[in-house]
């Protein structure tokens, strides 16, 4: 035998009777403070209102003593502030209120409830309906026509019965047809975010696709043809073959580079943004590199070893930027890399001194060279300035912090 069902009957029963409620709705006012101060207060009016008119009918037409009359008031007219926050504990109250709100009742009655009681009983029914599972509400059901069947006459059982489980029925339905409208709405939501990152993913396959036609073709161009000039002209000496195998060695380092950024750009999913990336301690090796390139460049090395890896690679673009504007705009200039670290900050400053010559102009207009500089130290909390010096050379500085006020102090 299947105990599964026997089990979910139980668990639901058990939730019904002592369980935890259900997660409360939120306000429709709640946007707006006043509005909804006014409500409650409207709402406590109400409540008042119903439980002295309950007070009265049950001092007039059931002559019951006034300590009882209070308390079938309150059990009468509690469930309506619980129905928002606490459905179950709304039906419970009811509940109790159906087992002892029918003293001194005429046996002739339809109702044995007083008329305030019926309202809530009927209000209760529906709005928990709407609330709670399919499971618990059967339950809910079966324990609400207990009351029937004890206390109303037998003529009028059936029709009292059917009323209530058609409330049930039409609460049920209200609860499908709101948890099927969420579930469209979070569908649509989710759609519109999948078509987003479509577009996004197919602009940058579209981005990585022009990278990879044109600016690799060319860039694999200089590679060849700097690797073969020495074989292809007659009489190269030494240092020229020195500076032809310097740009062979850079343009196959940035096709190196473009190749694990076509690869980010290719991707659906986060895991290629974990390739690995440059940190500070390939920062030599950079400026050997520009060296090879016909550069006189100086670094001057301050760095802690432990620096967090966005700083270390923020720092290593910085660096490598500062170095290729200075290529670009003053060649031939001696050209200074300082890193330095003072409290919980490091330092980055590339400068060249005056005299060096700009390279030809770029046919594509200015670069984001120093925009990107800036956006880099700005990501992680620090300054960029860039300008002229006065002895008429130029300087790049980042400062880029590392450790939190509390570790510096």
């Amino acid at each position: 035998m299947d105990r599964s069902p026997v089990r979910t009957a139980v668990a639901a029963l058990r939730r019904a009777v002592a369980g935890p409620d259900y997660p409360a709705i939120r306000p429709p006012l709640r946007r707006w403070p006043r509005a909804a101060a006014v409500a409650r207060t409207a709402g406590l009016l109400a409540l008042i209102g119903l439980a002295l008119i309950t007070v009265a009918f049950l001092l007039d037409e059931r002559k019951l003593p006034v300590a009882t009359a209070w308390l079938i008031a309150v059990l009468t007219v509690a469930p309506l502030p619980l129905l928002p926050s606490r459905p179950l504990w709304a039906w419970r109250v009811m509940f109790v209120g159906q087992l002892f709100g029918t003293f001194n009742r005429e046996s002739t009655q339809a109702w044995p409830w007083n008329p305030t009681q019926v309202l809530v009983i009927l209000v209760v029914l529906i709005v928990v309906a709407a609330r709670v599972d399919r499971a618990v509400l059967i339950w809910i059901g079966l324990l609400s026509l207990i009351p029937v069947w004890i206390f109303v006459p037998p003529a009028n059982q059936v029709a009292i019965c059917l009323l209530f489980v058609v409330l049930l029925i039409v609460g049920e339905l209200v609860r499908h047809n709101t948890n099927t409208r969420r579930a469209l709405a979070e569908q649509a939501e989710l759609s519109e975010l999948e078509k987003a990152r479509r577009a996004v993913l197919e602009e940058r396959t579209r981005i990585a696709r022009e990278m990879h036609d044109v600016v690799a073709h060319h860039m694999s161009m200089i590679a060849v043809q700097a690797e073969t000039a020495p074989y292809r002209l007659d009489a190269v000496p030494g240092p020229a073959r020195d500076e032809f195998a310097a740009i062979a060695d850079s343009a196959r380092a940035a096709l190196t580079d473009m190749r694990r950024l076509l690869g980010v750009l290719r991707s659906d999913t986060e895991q290629a943004g974990t390739a690995p990336q440059p940190d500070l301690p390939e920062l030599p090796a950079l400026v050997a590199a520009a060296r090879r390139a016909g550069m006189t460049v100086t670094l001057d090395d301050g760095a802690p070893a432990d620096l967090p890896a966005p700083v270390g690679l923020a720092a290593y673009r910085i660096a490598q930027e500062g170095l290729a504007n200075a290529a670009r705009h003053a060649a031939g200039a001696a050209v200074r890399v300082t890193l330095h670290a003072h409290d919980g900050r490091l330092t980055v400053r590339v400068s060249n001194a005056a005299g060096g010559a700009p390279a030809a102009a770029d046919r594509a207009g200015g670069g984001h060279g120093l925009t990107g500089m800036r956006e880099r130290s700005v990501a992680l909390g620090g300054t960029f300035t860039a300008g002229p010096r006065d002895d008429g050379g130029y300087a790049v500085e980042a400062v880029l912090p590392y450790a939190d006020e509390e570790e510096t102090s």
